[in-house]
């Protein structure tokens, strides 16, 4: 019997699974489809030491416990393993196995720290041979230094990878110079509800994506109102580089900054990512268009708006916070107060602002939310900002996400090269996972601003440090 399941074991693949990879993602269990997946005892100690609390980690040190007690109370031996499709349909059709004993092995020495023991576990299964080829998966950049040190197979989980380089993100957007003369005699356009639509060829190499934005000739913007195979539609929309188009007294300085304030200003899009570096207007057109919406009676759409964000320190942290909810996140809001200043100073020129649009009234339609106490709200009539999104996991996105009830429009705004959460990279960043998975969604849309527009200092900053 041990001879034939070494032989019918020794084709397949073996992943040992370190602490970090279920504290990811407590499902990555079921990620790895026909090959096996192997737990030492080092994970259920950590996961153990990781249960108790409120925190996000710690809810995923739950679940997966709860998954591996669900999958090994099955029937049959510890030794052969558990299968683990029946509780992830066929997704999973490997097998889960538990270290079922002390594994004895020096080449790493003894009394050594965890990462060791799992260098150990490894190294006990490679020189055992029943479990085929064996890899360790982890997220610990060093653990992985130290396993291809010893000569093992290392990898990360990269299962929750949208993309393998961040240049390859959708950037919502493109310019099209040429569009009208690929066209050719096939063009067509009209005019509906000042708007002009054209219909075009569809690009062959790269198609044009339902909500795409696009610069046609002559300074022209447009979005691509409906795809297809053959042919697309594009409608023109405002530009808001126009001083009479601005927005809460600001205007775009870009095209970027123009799609930007499109999605922002646009009822018929619910959910808005805009990605980019630091000073390159994010947290301004995004603020300037929830006031609009909010406090402007011609364009009121909104009772409110809650801004809340990723509370990740940079630099040392500071510790306990007294106070209340609010009083706790004051100091996070720092780029709210900042960009609120510019905006009513802004506002010279409307005399029934300038009486009543101050500090005090703008405060009153604002809400600064920890996304600790997200859970169970729903959002109705709201104007919902996520600041610090790329700090985000794509579970906290997803709850996020699914906080918005009728009527709101959810923002996310972050830079990908500046995530201070730990496991957490530009690849599987909640705010990268958001923008591939709503590359589809008809009211949806995205922009990438890349033009810093904060001051020349900054800029050179921002392309030399």
């Amino acid at each position: 019997m041990a001879r034939t399941r070494r032989s019918k074991l020794s084709n397949t693949k073996t992943f040992v699974l370190d602490t970090n990879v279920l504290l990811h993602n407590p499902n990555s269990l079921f990620s790895f489809a026909e090959h096996n997946v192997y737990i030492p005892f080092v994970t259920l100690e950590e996961l153990d030491k990781h249960k108790v609390g409120h925190q996000d980690i710690n809810r995923n040190a739950r679940e997966a416990t709860r998954h591996l007690e669900q999958v090994s109370s099955q029937p049959g031996p510890f030794e052969h393993g558990f299968p683990l499709e029946s509780f992830n349909g066929k997704q999973a059709t490997g097998r889960l196995f538990l270290q079922t004993g002390a594994v004895e092995d020096e080449l790493v020495g003894a009394g050594a720290p965890n990462d060791n023991r799992f260098l150990r576990v490894v190294g006990h299964l490679q020189k055992e041979g029943e479990h085929g080829s064996v890899t360790l998966v982890t997220k610990d950049l060093n653990l992985r230094i130290k396993a291809r040190a010893c000569g093992y197979a290392v990898d990360d989980y990269k299962n929750d990878h949208v993309v393998e380089d961040s240049d390859l993100l959708y950037k919502g957007f493109r310019e099209a110079p040429t569009i009208f003369d690929d066209a050719g005699d096939t063009l067509e356009s009209w005019k509906r509800d000042e708007h002009v639509y054209y219909r075009v060829k569809q690009h062959a190499s790269e198609p044009y994506r339902e909500n795409e934005l696009l610069s046609l000739p002559d300074g022209q913007l447009a979005v691509v109102s409906e795809g297809g195979s053959e042919s697309v539609t594009l409608k023109s929309i405002r530009n808001y580089q126009n001083p009479k188009n601005s927005v809460f007294g600001i205007k775009a300085e870009s095209d970027e900054q123009a799609f930007a304030l499109h999605l922002l200003m646009n009822p018929e899009i619910d959910f808005v990512t805009l990605l980019g570096p630091a000073g390159t207007g994010k947290t301004l057109l995004t603020l300037a268009a929830a006031l609009e919406q909010t406090m402007e009676p011609g364009s009121r759409r909104f009772d409110r708006i809650v801004y809340t964000r990723a509370t990740v320190p940079f630099g040392e942290d500071i510790g306990f916070l007294p106070g209340t909810e609010q009083e706790k996140m004051k100091p996070w809001m720092g780029a709210l107060e900042d960009n609120l200043d510019v905006l009513l100073k802004g506002a010279k020129g409307r005399d029934q602002w300038e009486k009543s649009v101050n500090q005090d009234m703008v405060s009153r339609f604002i809400d600064c939310k920890s996304m600790m106490f997200m859970r169970g709200r729903t959002f109705v009539d709201t104007f919902l900002i996520v600041d610090e999104a790329q700090n985000l996991t794509p579970k906290q996105m997803k709850t996020l996400t699914t906080r918005a009830g009728i009527g709101t429009k959810v923002v996310c705004l972050g830079n990908l090269n500046q995530i201070d959460t730990p496991y957490v990279s530009e690849h599987s960043s909640g705010l990268a996972v958001a923008v591939e998975r709503f590359r589809g969604f008809k009211h949806g849309g995205h922009v990438i601003l890349r033009k810093g527009e904060r001051s020349r200092l900054a800029d050179y900053a921002n392309d030399h440090l």
